[in-house]
């Protein structure tokens, strides 16, 4: 989702295990390092779909003032907060974990049972309010609530 030069992780670590020079290594590839902020690229990703933020912050059923917050780069969101996000901008399971990598944050992982709900309902394209009913049916912690 931006303009930054991609080279997947293991293409990178293969190169940096055949370099000799580190010093020419970081040099050669400062491109990889760059990143954008999440807001940047939250914004982006409205842009290129044709939101406008209060329609992503009311999808994601956060309070106003604070998806605002989040848009303007003034907060940085919680894991919970980026999946809310997520499924307000109808993400797949890929462009979620992209969205938690650019967050800092941990992506979906199969092995843990609140993470497989989710990785189920953002592929099968369930709503949050649905997912969050599954969650809670199945005495998970719902998103938004307390952080597991």
């Amino acid at each position: 989702m931006g303009e930054i030069k991609r080279i997947s992780t293991e293409e990178l670590l293969r190169m940096l295990f055949q370099e000799r020079n580190l010093e020419q290594f970081l040099q050669r590839n400062e491109e990889t390092w760059r990143t954008v902020s999440f807001a940047e690229y939250l914004s982006l990703w409205c842009k290129r779909q044709g939101l406008v933020p209060e329609q992503v912050i009311r999808r994601a059923n956060l309070e106003k003032s604070f998806g605002h917050q989040l848009f303007s780069g003034k907060r940085n969101p919680s894991r919970d907060t980026v999946l809310q996000l997520a499924f307000a901008l109808e993400a797949d399971v890929a462009q979620t974990q992209e969205l938690l990598r650019v967050a800092r944050k941990s992506t979906l992982y199969p092995r843990i049972k609140r993470d497989t709900v989710i990785i189920y309902c953002l592929h099968n394209h369930v709503s949050l309010v649905d997912t969050e009913i599954i969650l809670e049916e199945l005495g998970l912690p719902i998103l938004g609530g307390k952080e597991s």
